[in-house]
């Protein structure tokens, strides 16, 4: 039988060097989106993973500061758009509070509504399930409804705070 650690047991731990050395894990880069109404809104959102296979189930853990996401989370469904190698601009686009974020941005509406940005390596048409504390994060768990990708694309990857992509350790 297992013990739990309570939290007043814990070290204090220096915040910027445990975001450093989380940098060291890559990740891949995600645009979510939705249509509240007429308008299109989105924000980037690194933290996204595979959650369930039976239900499918994916999650995202958007910050308690996203101003976007409160929008987001009251639409009937939302869109987790996996950025192509390339698609640097879009991160950028979307990681910034307000603005005009699909100004001059392509997209298309997947089956129910939510904006599938052009030229992504995936994407993910959900609904949202459930919503728990994740300290500065919420974990949003989603249903997924529809999704795609494109086997000829390469997708965006974050690393210590840098972009790149995958290189393939094969070819020498």
């Amino acid at each position: 039988m297992s013990t739990r650690l309570d939290n007043s047991a814990r070290p204090v731990v220096d915040t910027r060097a445990f975001r450093d050395v989380l940098g060291h894990f890559c990740s891949g880069v995600t645009v979510v989106t939705a249509m509240v109404g007429d308008d299109p809104v989105g924000f980037t959102c690194q933290s996204f993973s595979a959650l369930s296979l039976n239900p499918p189930q994916v999650l995202l853990c958007p910050s308690k500061r996203s101003t976007s996401w409160p929008t987001i989370r009251t639409a009937d469904t939302f869109c987790i758009n996996v950025l192509a190698a390339g698609q640097c601009d879009l991160s950028d686009r979307f990681a910034k509070s307000g603005g005009p974020k699909f100004d001059g941005v392509q997209w298309r509406p997947a089956k129910r509504g939510a904006p599938i940005l052009n030229g992504v390596a995936a994407w993910f048409e959900v609904a949202l399930d459930a919503e728990h504390d994740g300290g500065d994060h919420l974990i949003a768990v989603a249903g997924m409804l529809a999704f795609g990708a494109d086997s000829a694309t390469q997708p965006l990857v974050f690393h210590r705070s840098r972009y790149g992509g995958i290189v393939d350790p094969s070819i020498g």
